[in-house]
């Protein structure tokens, strides 16, 4: 089972690298504890609830700020190429790699574009939002064409598919929470069907990544 948990602050400095990392650590525990089975997409009483988070944590600019060994596994094609910058929207958009880790790349490029334009709406004078949308739009026609069509949807819950270059392909269940108790943060479940390949795959994938993965100061902060 694969929990993703995203924490966005939308009005945060975007400079400031995750400060209040045991502040974010705290909040993913208790929050993991509330989620039930039919939040997370799965029938009540398949349930296994894992003993801690695979998770990561990002910002209003989709900047990976945080992350726990599995989640860093997950997306170690984001991590293998340094112009990525541990970045979700420059992933997509200027890797090659991404169509291969996206079945369903045009999904996932038009999530990446909504989240940057809702940013965008709440914290217009952001130069590094800014800075970071001018690059995209020139170099990807795929992220100029998506910005000018001003989508701005939200896709709170959900199936989506991956292809991971060591354990293969995934289909994960999603749903995506605003905290009403900590205005700003979003927390995004990602859960495997109990039984299913998929699970099979994240199990394998994090043995292999206790053995090939080597921990980070971002890792540790929300590994505990």
């Amino acid at each position: 089972m694969y929990w993703q948990y995203i924490a966005q602050r939308p009005h945060a400095p975007y400079g400031r690298n995750m400060d209040n990392r045991d502040e974010v650590r705290e909040f993913l525990t208790s929050r993991r504890a509330r989620v039930s089975p039919e939040q997370a997409g799965l029938p009540d009483g398949r349930w296994t609830r894992p003993p801690r988070a695979r998770s990561f944590v990002r910002n209003g600019r989709m900047d990976i700020v945080a992350v726990n060994p599995l989640g860093r596994a997950f997306h170690r094609e984001v991590y293998a190429t340094p112009a990525n910058q541990e970045n979700l929207a420059r992933f997509p958009f200027l890797d090659p790699a991404s169509r291969r880790f996206y079945p369903d790349w045009d999904l996932f490029a038009d999530v990446a574009v909504a989240i940057l334009r809702t940013e965008a709406g709440r914290n217009p004078y952001d130069k590094d939002l800014h800075d970071l949308v001018g690059e995209l739009s020139t170099r990807s026609e795929e992220l100029r064409t998506r910005w000018g069509a001003h989508n701005v949807r939200r896709h709170g819950t959900g199936r989506k598919r991956f292809h991971h270059d060591v354990v293969g392909d995934l289909t994960l269940a999603f749903e995506g929470l605003e905290m009403a108790a900590e205005p700003g943060l979003t927390m995004t479940i990602y859960a495997a069907e109990p039984g299913s390949a998929s699970e099979e795959s994240l199990r394998l994938l994090a043995s292999w990544a206790a053995t090939h993965e080597g921990p980070s100061p971002a890792q540790q902060s929300t590994t505990g």
